[in-house]
């Protein structure tokens, strides 16, 4: 069933996969939080710098998609190594390449490497985990993305402590640091079992079989509102922190994200431990309406200290979204393979660039007002709400 040595179980298996979502963190927070170290030091412009996100997020939109005709015929095992030598390849060059070559062009391709590996890991980790033979699947979903969410949060922490003992102008080593991560996770894949995403009892539906199961759409639309119901919101907790407390950038990033992230990652772990005791329908549910409340808090609210508890709690209240559609899918479409993993993370990543944007928009066009923008936003939480009472009908 499995190449590797006897002597590495399916609990080594769930290790590297947490490790494999701490890098995924790593490659999508360590660089916005650099972005105005590179915009001094090496004379770029706003736009220049946007542009890293917008092909960092594009790339792996690209890959998600790309990965439903590729993964089945290369393998697992394969494609999730070359995930981490990409993400490591990506940080390390990050860490050195500006300075070696043109700045930007190796900002950018430093960019594309990581993203190539940060995509991969999205698609690959969660199929991996269900294919595992545990007895509670949703609690391993549920452990597993929580890792994303300390991830995150390590980053913040770890980067705030190095930066205020050590400056920015020495990132490099902390990248080259943050770079080992999956560097040794590449030699742990390299050993660990691998089971068969698609059980051999169970026949494997084909992408066309995919796309006409209409619970499947249902899933997709769930994977669009759980990306941008977080996003939307943590993506301006940062400016929550800073204009409403007028904190500065250090605590405000602490205050901001850094609450969020770590409320949403409890979120998942405590789902983890009680999922035996609570259906995961019902639970998604009610954190869909306490969703909906954290987000009317933050618009009605006139306190700044109310809308940044507010906008922490959303982060408890979108914890379970993704990795319970995951398993929800599992459920639902058995079968579903690579194609669906795929295509449900594609679906995820639109919602979360889409949530910000919508937010951003809706702001822009009524005098820069933040609130007017998360109003809009409030429409996420009520059609997951809605997706989810018409599912358990």
């Amino acid at each position: 069933m499995c190449s590797a040595p006897r002597r590495l179980t399916y609990n080594h298996t769930l290790y590297a996969c947490y490790i494999g979502y701490i890098t995924q963190a790593v490659v999508n927070s360590l660089a916005p939080l650099l972005f105005l170290h590179f915009q001094e030091a090496f004379s770029l412009s706003l736009a220049q710098i946007t542009l890293l996100t917008t092909v960092n997020f594009g790339v792996q939109l690209c890959i998600d998609f790309l990965s439903t005709f590729f993964v089945d015929r290369i393998g697992y095992r394969p494609c999730v190594i070359a995930a981490h030598i990409f993400a490591a390849l990506g940080l390390f060059c990050m860490a050195w390449l500006p300075s070696l070559t043109a700045p930007y062009a190796g900002l950018m391709f430093s960019v594309i490497l990581y993203a190539i590996g940060g995509g991969l890991i999205e698609v690959l980790i969660s199929p991996i985990v269900e294919a595992c033979p545990t007895e509670k699947k949703e609690a391993a979903m549920s452990l597993l993305h929580s890792f994303y969410c300390w991830g995150v949060a390590g980053v913040i922490l770890v980067s705030t402590v190095f930066f205020h003992f050590f400056g920015t102008i020495h990132y490099q080593w902390l990248t080259c640091l943050l770079a080992m991560i999956p560097a040794f996770n590449t030699f742990l894949f390299a050993r660990v079992p691998i089971f068969p995403i698609v059980g051999e009892d169970t026949p494997q539906l084909s992408l066309s079989a995919l796309v006409r199961n209409r619970i499947f759409w249902i899933l997709l639309l769930m994977m669009i509102c759980a990306g941008a119901s977080e996003q939307a919101m943590s993506q301006w907790a940062s400016a929550f922190a800073e204009a409403g407390l007028h904190l500065n950038k250090s605590l405000g990033d602490l205050a901001g994200p850094l609450a969020f992230s770590l409320l949403m990652g409890s979120a998942r772990a405590l789902y983890g431990r009680f999922s035996d005791r609570l259906p995961l329908r019902s639970a998604m549910l009610g954190s869909a309406l306490f969703c909906l409340v954290c987000y009317i808090l933050c618009v009605t609210t006139k306190s700044a200290v109310l809308a940044l508890i507010g906008c922490a709690l959303c982060g408890f209240s979108v914890g379970i979204f993704w990795p319970g559609t995951f398993s929800m899918a599992a459920l639902s479409v058995p079968g579903g393979g690579t194609a669906m993993y795929a295509l449900m993370a594609l679906f995820g990543d639109i919602g979360c660039s889409g949530g910000p944007t919508l937010v951003g928009l809706v702001a822009a066009g009524n005098s820069g007002i933040l609130t007017y923008g998360l109003a809009s936003a409030m429409i996420f939480p009520i059609v997951m709400i809605l997706l989810l009472l018409r599912k358990t009908r």
